[in-house]
């Protein structure tokens, strides 16, 4: 069964429009989605691991987590939530910081708007719109390997829901 994905990314509009789909019931990927012990399990692409520090799913909560390198090196990123729609949508704005969640002020932010949705066949599509103020931001993340990065974690996310 094919996923559909879609991952276009739009440098004069400063967005990355990722698209894809799941073999599985809206609650069950949105439950992977906003409980950290399983976006621990998906969220990095292999063989990095996530660590989840803090999460309050809640408008105005904070999620810390870093992701872990096989040699111990933690990117720590920063994440508060904006906007919930329990069970089909949620919206962030994301940005490096330290292991105290204190956010790197210079370093780029984006602004993510996720949406889940009931297609036939018992899965799911999620669409997410990711917008950067800087074109130079949108750049770095699509040449730097985010299309890859994204993918592999989407594939992992594709494991976890089929074990689970």
């Amino acid at each position: 069964m094919t996923n559909n994905f879609v991952f276009e990314p739009d440098l004069a509009a400063k967005t990355i429009h990722i698209v894809r789909e799941f073999n599985a019931p809206i609650e069950k990927v949105w439950k992977a989605w906003t409980e950290p012990d399983l976006i621990d399990k998906w969220i990095a692409p292999k063989p990095w691991t996530a660590q989840t520090k803090t999460w309050d799913f809640t408008i105005g909560g904070i999620w810390l987590y870093a992701m872990v390198g096989m040699e111990g090196q933690k990117h720590w990123v920063y994440a508060e939530f904006t906007a919930i729609e329990n069970g089909s949508a949620m919206s962030t704005i994301g940005m490096f910081c330290d292991a105290d969640g204190n956010p790197v002020r210079e370093a780029p932010k984006s602004y993510r708007d996720t949406k889940f949705s009931s297609i036939e066949g018992n899965r799911t599509k999620v669409d997410q719109v990711i917008t950067f103020e800087e074109e130079s931001t949108i750049k770095m993340f699509v040449e730097g390997g985010f299309k890859e990065g994204t993918t592999a974690s989407l594939n992992n996310l594709d494991e976890l829901l089929a074990s689970e």
